[in-house]
């Protein structure tokens, strides 16, 4: 395959899967009893979280082969840091895109297109990225939103599927996000072998 094709493949992939943004994940979650992984896209892949954070069956999206599902502190007397947690699950093949290697794809975010896509209001402009490193399998991305602030979005192909995790809150600290971003890829790697 042409370096040009894969490049385009790469940011069509990563356009469609940052289609969703936290922003629309913002508003208060109820705070749900602890509950079992949500199958999604007729079982192709389990949505889970980590100790303390549990899928809400209520905010559960499926449409065009992609799925959205929002988590959040599993009770009411958690200790755990508020903080709603979004899992979006890219289209069947979508996960290729992460072949490309880390590199790769942070030069598609650090584009126009690139952030653009990351931007609630699709405008490049709104969106930097301060940070963009490969931590393991996941790719993880320090994003600055000035309609959402500072959060934290990994990405891991999963099932042939490349699965965005997303962090915030008003009063998550950004280093908790980002550990909140890579504890919700590894329970989500378990939830599916």
């Amino acid at each position: 395959m042409s370096t040009w094709t894969s490049k385009a493949l790469t940011a069509a992939a990563l356009m469609g899967l940052c289609a969703c943004q936290p922003g629309a994940a913002t508003k208060a979650l109820s705070l749900i009893a602890p509950a079992a992984p949500i199958a999604v896209l007729d079982g192709a892949l389990k949505v889970t979280g980590p100790r303390g954070y549990c899928p809400d069956p209520q905010t559960v999206q499926q449409a065009d082969d992609s799925a959205v599902v929002l988590l959040g502190r599993c009770s009411a007397d958690s200790t755990e840091q508020p903080a709603v947690v979004t899992v979006v699950v890219g289209r069947s093949g979508s996960g290729g895109v992460m072949a490309a290697g880390g590199a790769e794809v942070a030069r598609f975010f650090a584009s126009d297109t690139g952030r653009a896509t990351l931007s609630r209001r699709g405008r490049a402009g709104d969106v930097t990225v301060g940070t963009a490193l490969m931590s393991g399998k996941v790719f993880l991305m320090r994003i600055e939103d000035r309609r959402e602030g500072v959060y934290w979005r990994g990405m891991i192909p999963l099932a042939g599927r490349l699965v965005s995790v997303s962090a915030t809150g008003p009063d998550l600290p950004e280093s908790r996000g980002r550990k909140l971003v890579e504890n919700t890829a590894a329970a989500l790697v378990r939830a599916n072998r």
